[in-house]
């Protein structure tokens, strides 16, 4: 994986899971379809998310996948992750920065916030994250963007990653409208068929060479 780069596509967020192997056994059927995994947990301790995020980086660099931790720099920088994400209580990038090099891949949660996204980069954000663009099961009292968002996003030349109840129908829309990455957790993991949720995400970005 290139420093401080994102191919364009899915972003998978792992689903809440208390147990690692069975968090293993929904992960890795899915991971060949993912341009991104970021490993979020709220149900894990410390000891289980080190164990968890070691063996998930060594599958996601064996398969060619930028491998993320949500919220945790110290994690991150733990189990070797390419880098973190954060959301706007989870510390500064430029702390994060030094702790995980220039190498680290850091994005930041911007919301509905175009000034938030402006900020974000201008402290050394890698990629930018804009929703929730629709109801979403995860985050049901979320805010929620615009489409328009990520049109006039553009002028910040780093990637920017959609987020919040989308599906492969809606998919289409936000990124004909700029979106470089798709977010998705339950849109994937809760599917009857998570392997054919994962594809058909996928081909959302089948204009782009893989």
């Amino acid at each position: 994986m290139p420093s401080n780069s994102l191919r364009r596509g899915l972003y998978l967020i792992t689903p809440d899971e208390k147990d690692a192997t069975r968090l293993l056994g929904r992960v890795l059927p899915v991971l060949p379809f993912a341009s991104c995994l970021q490993l979020r947990s709220k149900a894990m301790d410390t000891p289980a998310l080190r164990a968890i995020g070691l063996r998930l980086r060594h599958e996601c660099h064996a398969t060619g996948v930028a491998f993320i931790v949500n919220d945790d720099p110290h994690l991150a920088h733990a189990v070797g992750a390419d880098g973190v994400h954060l959301g706007e209580c989870d510390g500064a990038i430029a702390e994060a920065r030094e702790l995980l090099g220039d190498d680290a891949i850091i994005g930041a949660s911007c919301y509905d916030d175009l000034q938030r996204a402006h900020g974000a980069v201008a402290a050394g954000a890698d990629y930018v994250a804009f929703g929730a663009f629709f109801p979403s099961p995860t985050k049901p009292h979320a805010r929620r963007a615009s489409t328009t968002l990520l049109q006039a996003s553009a002028h910040l030349h780093v990637p920017r990653v959609a987020i919040g109840g989308i599906t492969p129908d809606n998919a289409r829309s936000l990124v004909a409208a700029g979106a470089d990455l798709i977010a998705v957790i339950s849109g994937v993991f809760d599917a009857p068929d998570p392997i054919a949720a994962a594809r058909a995400y996928f081909s959302c970005f089948d204009d782009d060479a893989r």
